[in-house]
């Protein structure tokens, strides 16, 4: 029969081949549509379910002495994590998972349960996460563990973990990391960014069972630097162990020791106690100080042994020499209608050595009388007070030298004497650094040199030194600290086979609660040693204490530059005379009296010449302008707040809101902080901050 001759079997024919084009029209349509119109849309939603791109975690750089011995490195460690959406059984994989790595069975169930926050989702199933860590940085042991089950829902990722072979060595000078590796202490988050080098980026083909096929390199790993630091870990090891066991011995609250090159700035050594272990976290509860680095970012009232610098100035700026007399008034000075006593022993007139040697507070103040206010804080500040060291550590402080208009009229007393002004160990060690190695002010240094991987290494540039000190004063200097070790405050310090100078100091302790200066104090000593040509400066500070800088630090100050010059090969400049040193009588004298830090309201508007209870002194004393008065504390000075548990965004801004400065150590929540909440804040003064 012909088709066409029957129409109703032409027109389905027509149709079918209507309804055949309009399908295959659609088809194309569809095929235009997915290939051209949304090309760029779907090719990015088959990489991501095809291919993944993960970071290839970088290996910080290391961390070496002087000597290249290791201070701190990373190795890759196994961290595991699940996708809760695969699992077979949650409870069948919280317990394999909690006895291998061990985790509380059931905190990983509850984890694995909790459902992922998304508004979009509503079934239970689809609102689960996709990724959750298990537990991160696991041992070899619970790797090897882990990998030999086999199971094809866990998988590994390796992450770079910090690792301090020395333990509790140096560690506010070295620093910590954190869990994900950023530093947040010392060198470690100084240098974060040089040592952390840059992850690479790795393009990973997988299967639909996420099982890897090929991978590509997208950015290849840039290992961080490591770093070669002016450290030396055997005295450093020393200046610890001396200074734990001195702060132990005398109930101190906290102390620090630094041991420098005076030549060069280098850092030998620089101890804090209390110390702590960096490859342990933070305990709940820690006490903040302890990761203070009490030598560099802690000041503290200095007391007598600042009158190296009172006796310096008078030799480098004044006709004063070291036998020049001084009038010390049998221990009596009549100052603007005040009586000054010495802490102990009354002198009469003493040759300018020996004010030094016994450390006469009344001494001191004539020779500041002679320099005069203004030549007195211009030999403060150029001997390095008052202003960053610029070590490449968090937080380092400036202490506290307050201008000529913040001056009392009793101020150049107590400058001379050591009060009135706050300093670091670091500030204390730099400043005998000037008269050991013959005049120079120094930048410390504490990084030696730079190696990137693959690299030569590449020595760390210095600064060029700051002459502040005339030769023959510094000469002239040295003599007289040697006398202070040999017959003055200083016996205990006397080291043998080798000889030293130095001066010992003792500052009262200012409690702010109670607004006056206690029984307790900031006893030091800095020297050097040997006195021809100074190899190593030791300063030596603990805080707290009941005793005298020539009982308490001078000890810790023999005995640590002692072994640094034996481990350094420093030949020796005398025969060995071992003796019962630690029995030799200590001159109390080294005691600064604090009480001209607070000078009452009602002094008279003019000041008044100096009386002096016996003969007149050999020069006239000026006569001091009329300065501003410290008034007592009245209450109204600002308070310093409490910025416990606070962010460090809401720390910032009501620091700025309140016009307090502060210097911020790690980052999280501010645990600790110094001075505490609520304590009264000094001009200058900076708040610090310790964040976790």
């Amino acid at each position: 029969m012909d088709v066409r001759s029957n129409p109703k079997t032409t027109t389905r024919l027509f149709m079918l081949a209507g309804a055949a084009f309009v399908w295959a029209f659609l088809i194309f349509w569809r095929l235009v549509y997915l290939q051209v119109a949304c090309h760029e849309t779907l090719l990015r939603e088959a990489r991501r379910q095809q291919s993944e791109i993960t970071e290839a975690p970088a290996l910080r750089g290391a961390l070496f002495d002087r000597l290249g011995r290791l201070l701190a490195k990373s190795l890759l460690a196994d961290s595991v994590y699940v996708s809760p959406r695969q699992l077979p059984d949650d409870g069948v994989a919280a317990d394999l998972l909690s006895g291998v790595l061990s985790l509380d069975r059931d905190q990983l169930l509850a984890r694995i349960q909790t459902p992922m926050r998304c508004p979009g989702c509503h079934r239970p199933r689809e609102s689960r996460r996709g990724f959750l860590w298990v537990k991160r940085k696991i041992s070899p042991s619970e790797s090897e563990r882990l990998r030999s089950l086999n199971l094809k829902w866990v998988r590994f990722a390796q992450e770079s973990e910090r690792h301090y072979p020395n333990g509790a060595l140096a560690p506010h000078a070295i620093g910590t990391v954190d869990f994900d590796g950023k530093g947040n202490l010392g060198l470690e988050q100084t240098l974060d960014r040089e040592l952390a080098g840059r992850p690479g980026l790795v393009e990973v083909l997988q299967d639909v069972q996420e099982r890897a096929i090929r991978s590509r390199v997208i950015r290849p790993v840039e290992h961080g630097t490591s770093l070669t630091v002016t450290l030396d870990a055997g005295i450093q090891f020393v200046a610890e162990r001396e200074l734990r066991a001195a702060a132990e011995a005398h109930h101190a609250d906290t102390g620090s020791v630094v041991v420098l090159r005076p030549g060069t700035g280098e850092v030998l050594a620089m101890a804090s106690y209390p110390s702590f272990d960096p490859n342990l976290l933070p305990e709940p509860g820690e006490p903040g100080h302890l990761r203070f680095n009490h030598a560099f970012s802690v000041p503290f009232e200095l007391g007598s042994v600042l009158k190296i610098v009172t006796v310096a100035a008078a030799l480098d700026a004044t006709e004063l020499r070291p036998d020049s007399r001084i009038q010390c008034g049998n221990g009596r000075l009549n100052l603007f209608g005040r009586v000054i006593h010495e802490a102990h022993q009354g002198y009469g007139v003493l040759p300018l050595t020996d004010v030094l040697v016994f450390s006469s507070n009344i001494g001191a103040i004539q020779t500041g009388m002679k320099l005069g206010d203004r030549l007195l804080l211009e030999y403060v500040r150029r001997m390095g007070f008052g202003k960053r060291a610029g070590l490449p550590l968090p937080a380092e402080s400036p202490g506290t030298v307050r201008d000529l208009k913040l001056w009392s009229r009793t101020s150049i007393a107590s400058v001379a004497m050591g009060h009135e002004i706050s300093a670091t160990t670091l500030q204390l060690a730099r400043a005998c650094a000037v008269i050991a190695n013959g005049g120079f002010l120094v930048r410390p240094r504490l990084v030696l040199r730079r190696q990137k991987p693959g690299s030569k290494p590449v020595a760390e540039p210095a600064e060029p030194p700051q002459r502040v000190l005339k030769p023959e004063t510094a000469i002239m200097m040295r003599q007289m600290m040697e006398g202070v070790v040999l017959r003055g405050t200083g016996k205990r310090a006397r080291l043998d086979g080798y000889t030293s100078g130095g001066k010992t100091g003792t500052g009262q302790v200012y409690d702010p609660r109670l607004g006056r200066h206690t029984s307790r104090y900031n006893s030091s000593y800095v020297g050097f040693a040997p006195v021809t040509n100074p190899a190593v400066v030791v300063a030596v500070t603990l805080n707290g204490v009941r005793e005298f800088g020539g009982v308490v630090a001078a000890p810790v100050f023999r005995q640590v530059a002692t072994e640094a010059l034996l481990l350094l090969d420093v030949p020796k400049d005398l025969p060995e005379t071992p003796g019962d040193v630690e029995r030799e009588p200590v001159m109390a004298d080294d005691l600064a009296i604090a009480e001209l830090s607070t000078p009452p309201a009602d002094l008279p508007a003019a000041p008044e010449p100096v009386k002096l209870a016996a003969a007149p002194p050999l020069f006239p004393p000026p006569v001091l302008p009329a300065a501003p008065v410290t008034p007592r504390a009245t209450g109204s000075e600002p308070q310093v707040p409490s910025f416990a548990g606070k962010s460090l965004r809401s720390v910032l801004e009501e620091a700025l809101a309140r016009g307090v400065p502060v210097d911020v150590l790690g980052s999280g929540i501010a645990r600790a902080q110094m001075p505490p909440g609520g304590s009264p804040l000094a001009p200058g003064q900076r708040v610090r901050v310790e964040f976790r």
